[in-house]
């Protein structure tokens, strides 16, 4: 075990855990900017947080998987977002529902798999999808969504209607074959799609150098000339800089553009994950001293932009829709098994 922790302190310091060597400018917000980016990220932690219990209770089923530390990656790339837009990521997918407007109460009702949930209580925690939202789906299989994404950007080229697709995927889904093989496509065809690399830095339980020859992973598109950039992931300003910066090249016609954002989970894997591949000090470092929601809080006071009062209002407020999601997934009634037979497949 004490092997394992000075590895550990190795390869944060190799791997550039406290962020990118070289932060590009952040993005300009205003006041009312700068309160909704900090509402949002607070709504998916208190979401989270919630889901971690509800599923401690023995209500939510399978797996389920905590976006808790990430907040600012959905909330920065939702603001440099158009409306039409699409969104597509993996199973760690709660706090990207909730950014492009989906409703917390179908979101929660959908993790306990009941009737009121987004997609009737037949997705679960890895598997849900609003056409509505333009939010196409977090799913199961590592990497799916990738070519799922690029699928995506090419249906708005063929349009010609200059939407981006923003596609979603961690540093463990990096070495999969289908991501090389939608780069080569994406770059051949010029497609409108944003690749954005979630790094965490442990993907599913292994260290990103123990697993990836390149660790500089917005670089793997070299090869395809496919351009990239490392950007802060906890904060949510160099976030949305960095994700208009790429859509701008998207909507321009150059092709796909690769946003490599580092980040770190503060909880396992999933929620079956005791994350024992890594230390509680080293955990409580990032929280103490990289927390996104922290940093927001930290630029608005600053400006003097709200008060530690204003500031728990927002919290009391988030609670409160929170905790309306959970008793309405908790009492939502289950699916009518007739509703086995249902969206099995659609006819043209």
């Amino acid at each position: 075990m004490a092997r394992a922790q000075t590895g550990t302190a190795g390869r944060r310091k190799a791997n550039g855990a406290e962020g990118p060597a070289k932060a590009p400018a952040a993005a300009a917000a205003t006041k009312e900017d700068l309160l909704e980016y900090y509402r949002q990220m607070l709504l998916i932690r208190r979401f989270e947080e919630r889901a971690g219990q509800l599923y401690g209770m023995g209500l939510i089923g399978g797996f389920c998987h905590l976006y808790i530390g990430q907040e600012a990656i959905a909330v920065g790339c939702e603001a440099a977002k158009r409306p039409g837009d699409q969104m597509i990521t993996g199973y760690r997918d709660h706090g990207h529902m909730l950014v492009c407007g989906m409703d917390p109460k179908e979101v929660m009702a959908e993790l306990t798999g009941r009737s009121g949930g987004s997609s009737k209580g037949k997705g679960g925690s890895m598997h849900m999808f609003s056409t509505e939202a333009a939010f196409y789906g977090g799913h199961g299989i590592v990497g799916a969504q990738v070519s799922l994404g690029t699928g995506l950007a090419f249906a708005n080229a063929y349009r010609g209607d200059g939407k981006v697709c923003f596609a979603y995927y961690g540093d463990g889904a990096a070495n999969q074959g289908q991501v090389y093989e939608s780069f080569n496509m994406a770059q051949v065809w010029k497609l409108p799609v944003v690749y954005c690399i979630e790094n965490n830095e442990y993907a599913m339980g292994t260290a990103i150098d123990r697993s990836s020859s390149e660790t500089k992973l917005h670089k793997r598109g070299i090869s395809f000339n496919i351009p990239g950039e490392e950007v802060d992931g906890m904060d949510v300003l160099a976030v949305k800089a960095a994700a208009e910066r790429a859509a701008e090249h998207c909507r321009s016609g150059k092709g796909p553009y690769i946003l490599e954002l580092k980040t770190y989970r503060y909880r396992g894997h999933s929620m079956s994950d005791p994350a024992k591949y890594r230390t509680r000090e080293e955990v409580d470092e990032v929280r103490k001293t990289r927390d996104p929601i922290d940093h927001c809080e930290e630029l608005l006071e600053k400006n003097g932009w709200a008060d530690e009062a204003a500031l728990k209002a927002i919290d009391a407020e988030v609670k409160r829709i929170v905790a309306d999601a959970a008793e309405f997934a908790r009492t939502s009634p289950e699916p009518d098994p007739s509703e086995l037979y249902t969206d099995v497949y659609t006819e043209a």
